[in-house]
């Protein structure tokens, strides 16, 4: 007789008593607390469950009866949606950290209106799922006390608005600063990053230069009890943040391959060529997850099929942000795009280094499109053929990757102010060494720019 094994916390669900994630079977379920069943009850019967729901802000759940813990304190399971590929804010872009920003914040509306308020407010507690941001912790909300302030206020600022603004007034990239300030960037150093001038603006003051002058102490009256703040005050708190964020645009400088595919040196007819040669490739194959490394705006990711789940990365955030906005505009829900730099992509993070894993543990799909990459890791980065292929190797089992040979002006230009140290770097060391983890099944050479298209299968 096998004994089961003992329900386990998810790594990143532990903090908060009235309940937690976890899997069962390769499941995951969020556990109710009896603690929080007052809270639950009133998320139902006020409608606030549904509306938000329907208004695509909240991941969907149902009930199910079993309780897989055995704990006396359980009071609801609850089966979530399943999220398909888990993101974060250090791998967003400006654009989808403030929608994020906006997301909440119009949760937090409705919340009121249903007289219940968010009581967290971080950005982990969000996931892009079909193209939008929706909130996960089904237990982050709680009765609204008519007169008590916003506890996730100091939160949400770290979190969202902070990083926003340093990077539409620093000309910062969000996804650098939240990767150095994963749980949000403090009011203090914020303060002391924007421009001076930054200071004449009244929503700023109150978001930003107040908190940092006061930081650390708690609002209260003149016998120490903690003031009193209306409802309608907390509208125009929120309003006031809206306002300031939906302003914010993104600044981080010039893209770094902006117009990538239209410059002379890559004609429309390259690309013409090109789109139609992955568009044949994309037909010899069976997918349903696919990875685009090195995305760009996202022209072949466009190709995949509609009902295949596609996570599109590339390490330029401006590409990206453009590559979202292209993805908004269009209603795409299968393209999830992330900013990952794949020599250094997104570490595990938290306790432990167990709450957010890597990237690359994350990083699993049937198809991999490695288009115009190879040149930029093995001579951009010093990578060899060999330390490409077993991370590709690692991702994938079907791979169309595009190989870039010396003479190519794209390559030209990488070397024109540095010494050719890339002796293997030829057509042939490529085939030899991918040779060894994959079958090359098909080769198509790009007339236009002298370029060679693979699909091969890992072995």
């Amino acid at each position: 007789m096998t004994m089961s094994q003992p329900i386990k916390h998810h790594p990143a669900s532990f903090r908060d008593p009235s309940g937690f994630v976890y899997q069962n079977n390769g499941v995951v379920y969020r556990f109710v607390s009896a603690t929080y069943s007052e809270n639950y009850e009133l998320l139902f019967s006020s409608g606030l469950k549904g509306r938000l729901e329907q208004q695509g802000l909240l991941l969907p759940f149902t009930e199910i009866p079993e309780n897989h813990t055995d704990r006396p304190d359980w009071y609801r399971t609850l089966l979530p949606e399943q999220i398909p590929f888990l993101n974060y804010a250090w791998e967003w872009s400006f654009e989808q950290l403030k929608d994020a920003a906006l997301a909440t914040l119009q949760i937090c509306k409705t919340s009121l209106q249903h007289n219940m308020i968010l009581k967290d407010a971080t950005h982990l507690n969000l996931q892009y799922v079909k193209g939008k941001p929706v909130l996960i912790d089904h237990l982050s909300f709680e009765k609204y006390q008519e007169g008590t302030p916003w506890v996730a206020y100091r939160q949400f600022c770290e979190c969202f608005l902070y990083p926003l603004l340093l990077s539409a007034y620093c000309h910062l990239e969000p996804h650098r600063l939240l990767t150095a300030w994963p749980g949000g960037i403090p009011a203090d150093v914020t303060a002391r990053l924007l421009p001076f001038t930054c200071r004449f603006r009244t929503s700023l003051v109150l978001h930003v230069f107040l908190p940092a002058k006061f930081s650390g102490h708690a609002a209260a009256d003149k016998n120490g009890r903690q003031k009193s703040l209306p409802r309608k005050g907390l509208e125009q708190i929120w309003d006031n943040l809206e306002s300031l964020i939906r302003s914010l645009a993104y600044t981080s400088g010039k893209i770094i391959w902006e117009n990538y595919y239209q410059e002379t040196i890559l004609s429309k007819e390259y690309l013409a060529e090109k789109k139609e040669a992955v568009r044949q490739l994309l037909q010899n194959v069976s997918y349903e997850t696919v990875l685009d490394l090195g995305a760009n705006e996202g022209e072949f990711s466009f190709l995949c099929r509609e009902d295949a789940r596609v996570v599109a990365t590339d390490i330029d955030s401006g590409c990206i942000n453009e590559l979202y906005k292209k993805i908004r505009s269009a209603h795409k829900t299968n393209i999830l795009p992330l900013v990952v730099d794949l020599t250094q992509p997104a570490a595990a993070r938290g306790w432990m280094h167990a709450e957010q894993p890597s990237f690359l543990s994350r990083a699993k799909a049937e198809l991999t499109l490695a288009l115009a990459l190879i040149h930029h890791l093995c001579i951009g980065s010093n990578l060899s053929f060999q330390q490409v292929a077993e991370l590709l190797a690692q991702c994938t089992r079907q791979l169309i990757i595009e190989f870039v040979p010396k003479k190519d002006p794209k390559v030209k230009e990488m070397l024109k102010n540095r010494t050719d140290i890339f002796d293997t770097y030829s057509q042939e060391q490529f085939e030899l060494v991918f040779g060894n983890y994959f079958t090359i099944r098909e080769k198509v050479k790009l007339q236009e720019a002298d370029r060679t298209l693979y699909l091969m299968i890992l072995k």
